[in-house]
């Protein structure tokens, strides 16, 4: 029999899951576009949110997803964000989840749950992915630096379109702190700064940041990328700073990029 030709699994819709601290959303990811086919689907995120809890999570969210009439083949990869360091499948950090993750092989503890293949990147490093290709950044060459204002600060590093993994750029040492426990958006609210004195925060922030990188371009990722208005007139940067475009989506998105290119399924 000839081989089948692999053309029509080229960006074909593929789904994303994006664990977070408080929830874990997914959804069917149409590749060609950047968009979600149907709405995303979210739960809470169980607390302890231990290793083995999480995946019978993801794998409710991933089989309410299955049942769609969009989704994609019951035995096609799976895309899906962690809130940590992962390297090689495995998490090295875990600042909002149990702590019994650290060292956990998220890869095979997902790919083993759900029955088929997973591959799993930092929830910045999605959001960027997605930016990079279908949002803001995309077209920009060169260095483009998504700095995402949650939790804390994730960040991720992007040149010429590709990505440069785990850049823990909230973790920068500024002032004697570590960046993101001054000028992350839960450090605003907890401090009650306003909208202009958190400016200044993060003036200082992305000064050092574009000192070090000389990035083309900076996209502010998160929550309150919505409220760009309120903080981006006040700052004064050489580089080009832009609210990201993607939004809650971004980590669903950037998850299904990433399984695509490891699988050779998208370009």
């Amino acid at each position: 029999m000839a081989k089948k030709d692999d053309k029509s699994t080229k960006n074909a819709p593929l789904i994303g899951i994006d664990i977070g601290g408080t929830g874990i959303k997914g959804g069917i990811v149409d590749l060609k576009k950047g968009k979600l086919v149907g709405d995303r689907f979210r739960v809470p995120t169980p607390q302890p949110a231990t290793p083995e809890s999480v995946a019978e999570t993801v794998a409710a969210v991933v089989a309410e997803l299955d049942a769609r009439p969009d989704a994609p083949s019951p035995d096609s990869p799976i895309g899906v964000t962690f809130p940590g360091i992962i390297q090689h499948g495995v998490v090295h950090s875990a600042a909002n989840v149990d702590k019994s993750w650290l060292n956990t092989d998220i890869d095979t503890l997902l790919t083993k749950r759900l029955g088929r293949p997973v591959e799993v990147i930092n929830d910045a490093d999605a959001a960027g992915l997605a930016e990079a290709r279908y949002g803001a950044g995309a077209g920009v060459s060169g260095t483009v630096l998504v700095i995402t204002l949650g939790t804390g600060i994730g960040s991720a590093f992007i040149f010429n379109g590709k990505l440069v993994p785990n850049a823990e750029l909230g973790h920068l040492e500024i002032d004697g702190f570590d960046a993101e426990s001054k000028a992350s958006a839960v450090a605003r609210e907890r401090d009650g700064l306003s909208w202009t004195e958190y400016s200044v925060l993060l003036q200082r922030y992305f000064s050092h940041v574009e000192f070090l990188f000389s990035p083309e371009l900076f996209i502010v990722g998160g929550g309150i990328s919505k409220r760009a208005d309120e903080y981006l007139p006040h700052m004064k940067l050489r580089t080009k700073i832009v609210p990201a475009e993607l939004k809650n989506d971004a980590g669903i998105v950037g998850a299904a990029i990433e399984v695509a290119l490891s699988h050779k399924l998208a370009k």
